[in-house]
């Protein structure tokens, strides 16, 4: 984090990123100064109500975060800047969006947890729009435009108040990861699942250390003692209870105990109950620590596209058995009306050997059991999500695959990831189609 003072001597300066959280309740002019050199501005956390009417003279600024301030209108500003591709403005007071705010070169716009009831047609007017993320406002429709961003790939409009899914979204061509749990559209978690997961008393789990941290909640090693029984290692989920950009973390809870028992999912032993503050969590099985995320986060550059480690390769074999398990947990999810919304290389963890578990609930969505067209074009959705994961493990297979195999794997790749939403393969079929690519590699 950079400080004012540093900004102010001009100490900064040739400066491509800058990052200021002190307090702010007025743009500091000195930004200017680094206007031959600033790509990134970052002025989350401070106490900011408006913009410089000249922000366009940051001629190279490409991304913009302005989250956790205190703006109720998306600032029109913005709309002139040449080169922004990526604005952030989560948990603000925005109610309105101008047409005049949206840059010709959108690419990731972020309005998560504010008070925005509707968006301008003129958003659908931006091509190379590819990231949305709308979750926890007040929306109650979608702009029909958004038909025309044939580069939108992921969606967030969990927690809002849509009553549909306009028929349009289902069939963008480029879609893969969607969230809308929350809204008044949604079908509701299946109660039976939900009623009969085991209560455990807070009182029965000793936490340990801290595993690990996400935009959801903390996950921390533990120690659960049931009653009558030895003492057992276990992982403990405490949700934040607040919004995340892709929706509700309680939401999340819910869904991972629906998702029931899969070889390919981390399993749930029950639900925490009696803790001192309230806070909701879950009782999970603990993953040996030889699993690994496969991937990292997507980067600013690479918007939607995780980033895998240089040189990582992998076997056939291997890469294999984590398309085969991802495959395999998905067809399950899809069965018990569960879309992931979030099937990334950065939410599977695997082992050296392939074996796989599909994580991170954060942006699963309910959808009816029954076959109709909505939930078999929510289900393909998915499917091309898994299409682009199946290509990156295809790009990093060094050995062990034979001509045959690998072009059939490429044909799989191809058909998951076809423009034609209802054209691609269900989750079943895909399993079956490894299996054969398997036993011919």
């Amino acid at each position: 984090m950079h400080t004012l003072a540093q900004l102010r001597a001009g100490a900064l300066a040739g400066l491509k990123r800058l990052d200021l959280s002190c307090g702010l309740t007025e743009f500091p002019e000195e930004i200017f100064d680094l206007a031959d050199s600033l790509e990134v501005l970052n002025l989350s956390g401070n106490a900011l109500e408006r913009l410089p009417d000249d922000l366009h003279r940051l001629t190279r600024l490409r991304v913009l975060f302005c989250s956790n301030n205190r703006f109720t209108e998306l600032p029109e500003c913005l709309g002139q800047c040449a080169q922004l591709s990526m604005i952030g403005f989560k948990s603000n007071q925005l109610e309105r969006v101008p047409a005049a705010a949206l840059p010709p070169l959108l690419r990731w716009l972020i309005l998560t947890d504010n008070r925005i009831g509707e968006l301008p047609s003129e958003l659908g007017e931006r091509p190379l729009l590819q990231k949305l993320m709308l979750a926890g406002n007040r929306l109650r429709h979608l702009p029909a435009s958004l038909s025309q961003c044939h580069q939108l790939e992921l969606i967030r409009i969990s927690a809002n108040q849509l009553t549909e899914l306009p028929q349009w979204l289902l069939t963008l061509p480029a879609l893969a990861w969607l969230a809308y749990a929350g809204n008044p559209l949604e079908t509701e978690a299946c109660a039976s699942a939900l009623e009969t997961t085991a209560n455990i008393p807070w009182s029965h789990v000793h936490l340990q250390q801290p595993l690990g941290e996400g935009a959801s909640g903390v996950i921390h090693r533990a120690q659960w003692q049931p009653p009558a029984q030895p003492a057992q290692p276990v992982a403990v989920k405490l949700y934040k209870g607040h919004m995340t950009s892709d929706g509700s973390p309680l939401h999340e809870m819910n869904a991972c105990i629906t998702a029931g028992i899969h070889p390919n999912l981390i399993r749930v032993h029950g639900r925490l109950v009696d803790h001192p503050q309230a806070q909701a969590g879950l009782v999970m099985h603990l993953v040996d620590p030889s699993y690994r995320n496969l991937a990292d986060l997507p980067s600013l550059a690479s918007c939607s596209r995780d980033v895998y480690a240089d040189g990582l390769r992998l076997s056939a074999a291997v890469a294999l058995n984590i398309a085969a398990g991802v495959a395999s947990a998905a067809a399950h999810l899809h069965r018990q009306g569960i879309t992931h919304g979030d099937l990334y290389g950065h939410n599977t963890l695997c082992n050296e050997r392939g074996e796989c578990l599909l994580g991170d609930f954060g942006a699963a969505s309910f959808h009816a059991t029954a076959d109709t067209l909505e939930t078999r074009a929510l289900q393909r959705i998915e499917v091309r999500a898994f299409g682009i994961l199946l290509g990156e493990l295809l790009e990093r297979i060094d050995s062990g695959l034979s001509q045959a195999g690998r072009v059939g794997l490429e044909q799989l790749h191809a058909r998951c990831c076809q423009p034609e939403v209802l054209a691609r393969p269900g989750f079943s079929e895909i399993v079956e189609a490894l299996a054969a690519c398997d036993s011919s590699r």
